[in-house]
């Protein structure tokens, strides 16, 4: 369902910038009910440069600390029971080599498997961004249109007089020419 001229509340682009020639009108054809209408400036928002995929494609840390918490929970939980394994083979085992390159070894796996995944969610929110903005900007909210303004009566009278001596001095002109 569609109306012309914004009927739904919806304001297109300006004419103030369009230059619109002598002998015509501007129209518009809404093509979205209210509620696409409020469907697509939702979409507007998902993609906008606040939300959480553009953070996310940014590299905006906050936006990581979310998705992390429960891997540095396990990490620290990860990293308490190598301590608890080193402690039980004694006195000294703590601070032993084996404990330090174990702790580092684990450290480094994590450091590894996290920016893997920061780069998995940062591609992947580039391209549903991509994929979201191709989508809106590919919509066709409304439809724009010049129509002929009427002419004034007395303009068209003028113009059929015109029309009709006209035709009736050629038909005149070509009988005198031929006759």
């Amino acid at each position: 369902m569609s109306s012309l001229n914004g009927g739904y509340g919806f304001q297109g682009p300006s004419t103030q910038n369009n230059k619109i020639p002598k002998g015509y009108s501007y129209g518009q054809l809404d093509n979205y009910t209210p509620q696409q209408q409020q469907l697509s400036n939702q979409q507007f928002g998902y993609v906008g440069p606040e939300s959480y995929l553009s953070k996310l494609a940014g590299g905006d840390q906050s936006q990581f600390a979310q998705t992390e918490a429960p891997a540095l929970r396990q990490f620290s939980e990860m990293q308490g029971n190598i301590a608890s394994r080193f402690s039980g083979m004694g006195s000294g085992a703590r601070n032993s080599s084996g404990f330090q390159n174990t702790q580092n070894s684990a450290a480094s796996n994590f450091s590894q498997q996290l920016q893997s995944q920061r780069m998995g969610y940062r591609n992947q929110a580039i391209q549903d961004l991509m994929s979201m903005s191709n989508r809106i900007l590919g919509q066709k909210q409304y439809d724009q249109f010049l129509t002929e303004k009427p002419k004034p009566w007395w303009q068209e009278a003028a113009t059929g007089l015109a029309q009709g001596l006209g035709q009736g001095a050629s038909k005149l002109g070509m009988s005198s020419f031929f006759g």
